[in-house]
């Protein structure tokens, strides 16, 4: 990493690992799945390759670390974090918040795309445009609580955005909410088009730009540490 790298506060998002429904994209939020057992080896891989001392995320780095209540985002973190060292690095660190809970479906729990469409079209909805999550659901309360999940984030790392002090930050979450959350920390409107992927088990990373707490941005790539870090 470069030096700027390496001294501006990041915000890790890590989504849960595979479960039944992750499968075959069904829309999962309040039904509180496990990971299957495939979901498992996703995120003990990942927690093994880039979460521990000198590793992309290190727990001495952390100022915080944001857990969805759901069983798969629990599961998920307490694989990440499995080692003896990290445990006892953050176990301060750690809260559970509905902030970063997936989504609320409704009527659509349990259900993929094209069923939902395929039902509203049944009840005479949508004539002129296809229905859309990020349009369509339950946007505006979302982008409510992400955005005070967001103030309280920069409230913490604004103060060292030149590295005085490590305050990163790892959020423990869903595909979606992690989705919504890379939006509004843009700065982008929830219903604005940016096609994004985050696979089940994977790390995204966002930071910001000059060292400057109303420059967010996100990385496309990063070079993983070679070393310690001061």
């Amino acid at each position: 990493m470069s030096d700027l790298d390496a001294t501006t506060p990041r915000v890790f998002l890590a989504r849960h690992g595979e479960t039944e429904w992750t499968k075959n994209g069904r829309y999962t939020g309040i039904t509180d799945l496990e990971l299957t057992p495939a979901g498992v080896r996703q995120v003990a891989a990942t927690g093994a390759q880039l979460v521990g001392p000198s590793k992309l995320i290190d727990s001495a780095r952390i100022a915080r670390v944001l857990v969805s209540p759901r069983k798969r985002a629990q599961q998920t973190f307490r694989l990440l974090f499995s080692g003896s060292d990290c445990d006892s690095d953050i176990a301060d660190k750690v809260a559970l918040t509905e902030d970063i809970a997936e989504w609320d479906y409704g009527d659509y729990e349990g259900l993929v795309v094209r069923e939902i469409r395929a039902r509203r079209k049944e009840k005479g909805l949508d004539r002129e445009r296809e229905w859309n999550i990020w349009r369509d659901g339950s946007a505006r309360q979302v982008a409510e609580r992400l955005d005070r999940l967001i103030a309280q984030i920069r409230e913490i790392q604004a103060p060292y955005m030149n590295g005085e002090k490590p305050v990163e930050v790892v959020l423990v979450a869903h595909g979606l909410i992690l989705r919504a959350f890379v939006k509004r920390w843009l700065k982008y409107p929830l219903d604005s088009p940016l096609p994004m992927m985050l696979s089940p088990g994977a790390i995204g990373i966002l930071s910001y730009k000059n060292h400057d707490v109303d420059e967010p941005g996100f990385f496309i790539g990063m070079a993983l540490p070679s070393g310690s870090q001061g």
